[in-house]
């Protein structure tokens, strides 16, 4: 095991379970939601009315970026703030920060009727457990991102970056964001077929479970979704992105849990009619399965 995979095995994990004689579970990441992006938020919005599930856990990346709760009165944040309010009031709706929004404040998610769940932590549901996770701090590969997560996770980072006008920090966000879609077209001309986004470390993966006490995790993060045999009875979900303004690849999935602990990849509009007991396709023949 590398050293950073043996440091994931030293995590305590946060524990949680839905609520009483729940009915379906429903996991949904990276959607990136932003002005630009008006089908993708529609259809999100739609979801949220309509989906069957009475839990819907976000497991981050909600927005396509967040730069400090004092931007919520921003126009597309706060109708986008609305909307979470809304759903939150209609069933229990959980959010777990990702790489462009881990500057969501805990009080902001409190009043807005939201549950905050830290990134992993592990969910007590259908007589097991399952490992939640974002998924970025699992690619142990990407040296040079994870020395910048270090960096922005810290409170001292936050803090000094809190601090500067609202304006800078959205013209920094931006400027960050076309560094790291630089480094991605690089990477992938250097390495032409090989994917712009490091995968998780397996290692990790393994390390995280055996803290959880679980043989499946469920994250998002590298938009490719899939089911991957970690070994040993072991296994990772990968969720799919959300992007219905991509003309040529529109693509919107979610997994929804069961009480009789099947997983089912649903899109958005079979999640609103599905009845939530046994629809759909179960997550491993929807989605392939691989290694890692």
């Amino acid at each position: 095991m590398s050293e950073g995979a043996a440091l994931h095995a030293l995590h305590v994990l946060h524990e949680w379970a839905p609520a009483a004689h729940w009915r379906a579970i429903d996991f949904v990441a990276d959607l990136h939601l932003a002005a630009e992006h008006p089908r993708t938020l529609c259809a999100f919005g739609e979801y949220l009315q309509g989906t069957q599930a009475d839990h819907v856990v976000l497991l981050g990346d909600v927005f396509e970026v967040w730069v400090g709760d004092d931007g919520r009165e921003l126009a597309f944040e706060h109708s986008l703030l609305t909307l979470l309010a809304a759903a939150a009031r209609a069933r229990r709706l959980f959010f777990m920060p990702g790489n462009r929004d881990f500057l969501v404040g805990a009080s902001l998610l409190a009043e807005l009727g939201i549950t905050a769940l830290p990134d992993p932590c592990c969910l007590h549901a259908a007589g097991r457990r399952w490992l939640l996770a974002h998924g970025d701090a699992q690619c142990l590969g990407d040296e040079p991102y994870q020395r910048y997560r270090t960096q922005v996770r810290s409170p001292a980072w936050q803090q000094a970056f809190l601090a500067r006008p609202l304006a800078e920090r959205i013209a920094l966000a931006r400027a960050m964001r076309e560094e790291s879609m630089r480094v991605q077209r690089e990477r992938s001309a250097a390495k032409p077929g090989m994917e712009s986004v490091v995968d998780l470390d397996a290692a990790a993966c393994r390390a995280l479970l055996a803290a959880c006490g679980a043989r499946e995790m469920i994250h998002g993060h590298t938009h490719r979704p899939a089911v991957h045999d970690l070994g040993e009875g072991l296994r990772r979900h990968v969720l799919s992105d959300w992007d219905l303004d991509d003309a040529k690849a529109p693509r919107a999935e979610l997994l929804r849990l069961l009480p009789d602990g099947n997983l089912h990849r649903l899109t958005p509009q079979a999640a609103c009619v599905a009845a939530a007991s046994g629809a759909g396709t179960s997550a491993g023949a929807a989605a392939g399965t691989g290694t890692a």
